[in-house]
């Protein structure tokens, strides 16, 4: 499935923006929070309670009754923890009184189904992880060798791919995908939107996805895209030659709070890769900023578009 979306520096500090706080229901935009940031969160708060009480993994593991490995997936906040476990956590590290009910406070936000739930198994769970990522990010970095991001792609273009990806799928299914994807892009027209710096390579605007039609209408709105608030978009031309975005495309998530970890995140054919480690990240930081140094500054990535667009027109 693809669901890749996905002055160099001072734009993109997340510490200089204010706190933001989402949460999605029935496909709609509301204030509140992601329950997969909830999880993030609750993690962190977990293993900072389990150092200070000088606890190892394998202890706090044994305590109740499982492995250390499963203590690490709560606190990656890959997996839900129960309360009754999150309680005996909770008692091995001393937490004080109101910590504790701070902790559990946050374990049932975390334990709230994302809006997402509402398109049923068209989201893979791997995905779902993205998904709410994606709500809470500061900003968002995403380098496309051969498609338009997902976060900027007509309902048409959508279709398209989306069709190509999952031949015999039934078209309840497709309508189902596309859905998703159209609800994902409110993010761009919220009132506080996160930003968005985009690159793609000049393949995404040639490949005729869809057809002529559909790939007219489609590079008409990434021109028009332009214009909403936070969003930066670059071409990378063929003309550049070698670039270190030839091994595929990613995308960096960065967030408000300081003590979120950035991720850096890559799809394969059925699944996804979550990188959190601060030197992974860096890595793929550094090779975004290599990319859209080597593209087209905007004004002249739109103008690509333009010529583009023309050419499909004569």
């Amino acid at each position: 499935m693809h669901m890749h979306e996905e002055e160099l520096h001072g734009k993109l500090d997340p510490q200089s923006r204010p706190t933001r706080r989402k949460s999605h229901e029935g496909g709609h935009v509301t204030e509140g929070q992601s329950p997969t940031v909830r999880r993030r969160q609750l993690g962190m708060e977990l293993r900072r309670l389990r150092e200070r009480a000088n606890v190892s993994a394998i202890q706090a593991g044994e305590h109740i009754g499982r492995s250390d490995s499963t203590i690490s997936r709560f606190e990656t906040g890959r997996v839900t923890i129960r309360q009754k476990v999150l309680v005996q956590l909770l008692d091995l590290y001393k937490s004080a009184d109101d910590e504790t009910q701070a902790v559990l406070d946050l374990a049932r936000e975390a334990s709230k189904r994302g809006w997402w739930h509402a398109h049923g198994d068209a989201v893979p769970p791997w995905f779902e992880v993205f998904i709410g990522l994606e709500a809470e990010a500061a900003s968002i970095q995403t380098y496309q060798p051969q498609l338009i991001p997902g976060l900027l792609q007509t309902e048409a273009y959508a279709r398209a791919v989306i069709e190509a990806d999952h031949p015999g799928m039934s078209e309840e299914e497709i309508d189902r995908l596309v859905a998703l994807r159209l609800v994902r892009q409110k993010l761009l027209t919220r009132s506080n939107p996160p930003e968005l710096w985009a690159v793609m390579s000049e393949a995404a605007l040639r490949h005729a996805i869809g057809g002529p039609a559909t790939m007219r209408e489609q590079l008409l709105s990434l021109r028009d895209a332009r214009r909403l608030a936070g969003v930066t978009l670059q071409v990378l031309p063929f003309a550049r030659g070698a670039h270190p975005g030839m091994l595929g495309p990613f995308h960096l998530l960065e967030f408000p709070q300081p003590s979120e970890t950035h991720v850096a995140y890559v799809e394969y054919l059925t699944g996804s890769i979550y990188l959190e480690k601060p030197e992974e990240v860096r890595r793929y930081r550094l090779i975004f900023d290599h990319i859209r140094a080597a593209a087209l500054p905007p004004n002249e990535s739109v103008a690509l578009m333009s010529v583009v667009i023309e050419e499909m027109t004569s």
